[in-house]
Parts: structure tokens; sequence; C-alpha cells
């Protein structure tokens, strides 16, 4: 995945509260779109994001002085995310937003852009509090995308996955999908509770993996709204294939052979790795998001 050197990269899309604390208590979950890791709770153990304990009064953590004007300072161009991780996961955002907002405008839609926040360790949201552990999410409650830049790391060391740039831009765009999920009035579609390989809550992230895949297909022609010119200028095979590595190192039959050493369909809440290459890659193939109707 190749950025234009020349690109202006928008900071403003992006909130960085690495290194800040919140205040004492439960980190927790509430009423999001969890990410990949949290899964894993109620993989083995049946929990789910509501059961891992909601806590209202976390406050939101303020950025500490230097974190957010060092992403300022140092993202500024596609050269800068060419080479550091986290210009590079701005950079995608600002992609991912850019299409989607041209997509909606072709559609005589209003897209409303969604921030993603940079944290490490917990952060507090809409949605509650929550700790590194429960992956990348998205919260509906408050709009924003939340992401530990250090999961990355543990996409390749603890589920296989074989890593990249790319792989990285698939779980970011996959994130945004739920945002557009969110605007489209079908997120809501997950919170019925209920699990397993035909349930909504499966339905709604591999719907999210086709909208990645959407994006994907577009990425190099979409222009940028402020020069006219795609910020993401290369996509190759390769990064097309970490892209549905990924996809597939994340899917619930993968991770219950790896962790709990047996498959149980009927705890799913995310899809099996060949369903979620399966839509990544129809989005891909069709760049369409009408062909990612996975509720049919």
């Amino acid at each position: 995945m190749q950025f234009d050197d020349d690109a202006s990269l928008d900071t403003s899309e992006v909130r960085d509260v690495r290194g800040s604390r919140i205040p004492g208590g439960r980190a927790t979950i509430g009423g999001g779109i969890v990410g990949f890791i949290a899964l894993i709770m109620g993989v083995l153990f049946g929990v789910g994001p509501d059961q891992l304990g909601l806590s209202s009064d976390e406050e939101d953590p303020v950025a500490a002085p230097s974190s957010q004007a060092q992403v300022q300072q140092a993202c500024r161009t596609g050269r800068d995310a060419n080479t550091r991780d986290d210009c590079r996961i701005l950079g995608v955002v600002n992609s991912v937003q850019d299409f989607w907002r041209q997509e909606f405008a072709r559609r005589d839609a209003t897209y409303g852009p969604a921030k993603t926040v940079f944290f490490t360790d917990r952060v507090g949201t809409a949605c509650g509090a929550a700790t590194s552990a429960v992956g990348p999410f998205y919260c509906p409650g408050d709009k924003q995308v939340y992401l530990d830049l250090g999961f990355f790391d543990e996409l390749r060391t603890k589920f296989g996955s074989s890593g990249g740039p790319f792989a990285q831009a698939y779980v970011v765009a996959h994130e945004y999908g739920h945002h557009i999920q969110n605007r489209m009035g079908t997120l809501a579609r997950s919170q019925d509770g209920r699990q397993g390989a035909d349930s909504n809550a499966v339905r709604v992230e591999l719907q999210a993996d086709c909208y990645a895949g959407v994006w994907a297909k577009h990425a190099t022609r979409t222009p940028d709204d402020k020069t006219g010119k795609p910020l993401i200028t290369k996509l190759t095979d390769e990064d097309i294939r970490d892209g549905l590595d990924a996809a597939a190192a994340v899917g619930d039959d993968r991770i219950q052979e790896k962790f709990q050493g047996r498959v149980t369909p009927e705890t799913w809440t995310h899809g099996s790795a060949a369903q979620r290459q399966q839509w990544f890659y129809t989005g891909f193939e069709t760049g369409d998001m009408a062909r990612c109707n996975t509720f049919r």
C-alpha cells in the first residue's frame, strides 16, 4: 500500500489520547460494537459486552499535552504515512472517509464523519470505559472508532495474521463499516442478544467486512476532497492477500480452535474465517455496497 508522498493528511479526523489516564474504577464496555479480542470472551465463555461490567461514571480522558500535537506535527503528508504506523492509520482514516463521503453524496445522502481515537491501555467512551483488551471498536453513542495501535502486533503474534500495512487498513475500514451501518440504521440489528452462525450479530460483522472491501476497491480511485488526487496510489495483490489473511485470522472458528480446541458455531458473533474472507472479497470484487446485503 502506497500513499502519495506529497498529499496532505487531515489530522482533524484523529484524536490522540495515548498516554492519558482515566480515573479509577472498572474498565468496561457498553452498548458499542466491540473489537476483535472481546469476542474471545463470548466465544470461550459466553460472555457478552454487557456482562463484562458497565460503568457510567468514568470520565473521558484528556489528551496528554504533547500527544495530539505530536500527531499534528509528525503526520503531515503521505510520505509520513508511508513511514510511520500512526500516520498510516491516519491516512487510511482520511481515505476511508473520503470514499464514504463521496459515495453518500452520489446517493443524494449526507455522510456524517467519525473520528478515530488513538488510546493506550484504557479509554472512556459514550458506550462506557474500555481497555485495550477489547481490540478496535466502534461506539455508536459518540460515533467514534477507538484503536490501541498495539493491537496490530497482537493480530500478528496472537492471531497468526501475516500482518502488513493493509492488514491494518482492513481493520480500520471494518470499524468504519460499522459507522456506515449506524448511519443507515442497520447496526441496531446486532443488539438482539443472539449468537450463532445465523445470528444478526454475525451478519452485521460480515457486512462491515464487505464494506471494507468496497472501500478497498475504490481506494486508489477516490480523489482527496482538497487536492482532487487519490491519497492512496497503489494497492497490490499482496496487500489484498494480507487483508484477506487478517479477516481469516479473526474468524470465530479460527479463534475457537486456537483458544479452546474445538469449534462451537452456536456461540459465533463475527463469522467464520471463510465467511469473513468471502464477504471482504465480495465487496472488493464488486465495489458495490448494494452487494453487501448479508441479511438477505
